[in-house]
């Protein structure tokens, strides 16, 4: 994949905040490429005023151009509310696959003894989320239902980009659904995964039920992981992986859709934490998190840009490494400060690596 265009969709609060100074970095001067960031306003106040109009222009924009780069939103709690744009993204833009990698963070003890990297790979759309949910009865004999849906092409799309995703990084594929539980439903899944172990059979595998899945994960610390999930188990497991290692801003997150040979087509990223409003305004937020999603969008880009992206990424980690470090890492740089050093570490490794 290549593009010179890179959707930028803005969003709320410290979400926002951070959004402009992953852009920072990604400005010509720093990278050395001209490309172009349109810009479609995904706050709160904007998707009320348009009725989520604003959302589906976006998704447009972000399946044409390829590549995207999301701040975090607010999503309200109201019924009759303009709700999460997510899910409209992520259906509009064919994404398939949602990937978020826990990694070692330099001069962070991480939680359990986690030292090598986890990936969640995860269904960007169906099961639990968008079921069909219903009430029947009263009182004491009152009953809730829910409709869930999964397809094969979902869980094929998950299962191979866990085993290439392994193949790429020397990890082991390890986990999977509650398929003794649930054979028919959660079972397609596991077939899927069975099914890409013979494609790939120099990939280590280890399936696991989801249950056993989070109680082995800090007793797996030697080996890098990839996690294939359902939409929901996905969702709790992130959640649970990105802090054992010290922090949840210092990992990415991939909405990923594909082509033929399920080839990625479209990536939309963000960081995967939310809006923060606690901390808006104030300059203390982490924003290495949403920076590496730029640096991750950054390399599907080209080969240029790809070398450009490997720069951040040494850039956030080496700065952290050498005690720049924001309060949510036990450190006293502020959001602006952390985002200048990166930027000049940045334009110092590419001016070397062209020298050489």
């Amino acid at each position: 994949m290549t593009g010179t265009r890179i959707v930028v969709l803005e969003g709320d609060e410290t979400g926002q905040e951070l959004l402009e100074e992953a852009l920072r970095v990604l400005a010509p001067e720093v990278i050395g490429l001209e490309l172009e960031y349109p810009r479609f306003d995904l706050s709160l106040e904007s998707r009320r005023a348009t009725d989520n109009a604003i959302v589906h222009e976006a998704a447009a924009a972000v399946r044409e151009a390829g590549l995207g780069l999301k701040a975090a939103t607010v999503t309200p709690e109201g019924a009759g509310d303009v709700g999460s744009p997510n899910r409209i993204l992520r259906e509009e833009i064919g994404g398939r696959v949602i990937v978020r990698t826990g990694r070692r963070i330099p001069g962070i003890v991480p939680f359990g003894g986690v030292h090598a990297p986890i990936s969640v790979v995860r269904m960007a759309v169906g099961d639990a989320y968008g079921a069909k949910e219903w009430r029947e009865g009263e009182g004491e004999h009152e009953a809730a239902f829910r409709t869930e849906r999964i397809e094969r092409s979902i869980c094929h799309a998950v299962a191979e980009f866990a085993f290439r995703l392994a193949e790429d990084t020397g990890a082991k594929v390890f986990g999977g659904p509650k398929y003794t539980v649930s054979p028919v439903y959660e079972g397609m899944l596991k077939e899927e995964m069975d099914a890409a172990a013979a494609r790939h059979a120099d990939v280590q595998y280890e399936p696991q039920l989801i249950d056993a899945t989070f109680a082995l994960l800090v007793a797996s610390s030697g080996d890098p992981l990839v996690i294939p999930a359902l939409n929901r188990d996905g969702d709790i497991l992130s959640d649970l992986v990105l802090p054992l290692f010290g922090s949840i801003a210092g990992s990415e997150s991939l909405v990923v859709g594909f082509g033929q040979d399920y080839v990625p087509t479209v990536v939309l990223a963000e960081a995967a934490h939310g809006t923060a409003p606690a901390l808006q305004g104030k300059n203390v937020a982490n924003p290495m998190a949403m920076i590496l999603a730029g640096a991750a969008v950054l390399s599907y880009a080209g080969e240029n840009a790809n070398q450009a992206a490997r720069a951040i990424r040494e850039a956030c980690l080496e700065a952290v490494a050498d005690g720049i470090r924001t309060a949510d890492l036990g450190g006293h740089a502020g959001t602006s400060e952390f985002t200048e050093e990166v930027i000049r570490r940045t334009r110092s490794k590419l001016e070397v690596w062209e020298a050489l």
